[in-house]
């Protein structure tokens, strides 16, 4: 069901309050679905596991949406790296960038591991305006990233000025966070399949 401004919330069975607050838990805690229902059974209302996934897919990207305007904003310090998660069983690669204090950036999620895949990424991540163009560009020794900088420096994506930096050490804060993505992930009891988003879809 569409949200709409008069009545976000027609429709349902709870009110707007019970079900926000319900998103919100699952977004900002290491929680499964089970979990939420059960916190919300201990307060008298018993809402199915399954009941609580449709308010998830329903109501957190506008949630994502509203918030994103009140964060703070994330500085020009990159760091980029990519993890494998599980997908209906096999190994899939989650690239992300977050800046140097740990704030998330974006997000693609790719059957590959290449560097048609890490040009992918990075042209999701500048084609947002929120996304300020980095001042240098903190990886691993993966030589896709390399190269796809150079390809978008080409195309005119990337000015000239955007230095890469091949450091490992510089990158342990995304690497140490990729933990927590995978907690979640085994929290979910996997994903079922890969997300097709274009480019310039947001990051949440």
């Amino acid at each position: 069901m569409p949200i709409t401004q008069a009545n976000p919330f027609k429709g349902r069975q709870y009110p707007g309050q019970v079900i926000v607050t319900a998103v919100r838990w699952y977004l900002r805690y290491p929680l499964a679905y089970e979990h939420v229902s059960e916190l919300l059974a201990e307060r008298g209302l018993p809402v199915d596991a399954s009941c609580i996934w449709r308010w998830v897919q329903a109501f957190a990207p506008e949630l994502g949406k509203r918030c994103r305007r009140h964060v703070k904003p994330t500085n020009k310090s990159y760091r980029v790296d990519e993890t494998y998660i599980k997908v209906k069983g096999q190994e899939k690669y989650l690239y992300r960038a977050v800046d140097s204090t740990g704030q998330t950036i974006d997000f693609l999620l790719t059957a590959k591991r290449d560097a048609s895949a890490a040009k992918r990424f990075f042209q999701k991540v500048f084609s947002l305006a929120t996304n300020p163009i980095p001042r240098v560009i903190n990886v691993d020794k993966n030589p896709a990233y390399p190269a796809a900088i150079r390809v978008l420096k080409q195309e005119g994506v990337l000015p000239p000025r955007v230095r890469v930096r091949q450091c490992k050490y510089l990158n342990n804060v995304i690497e140490q966070d990729h933990r927590n993505v995978k907690k979640r992930t085994r929290l979910a009891k996997g994903l079922q399949h890969v997300p097709e988003r274009p480019a310039n879809a947001r990051g949440y």
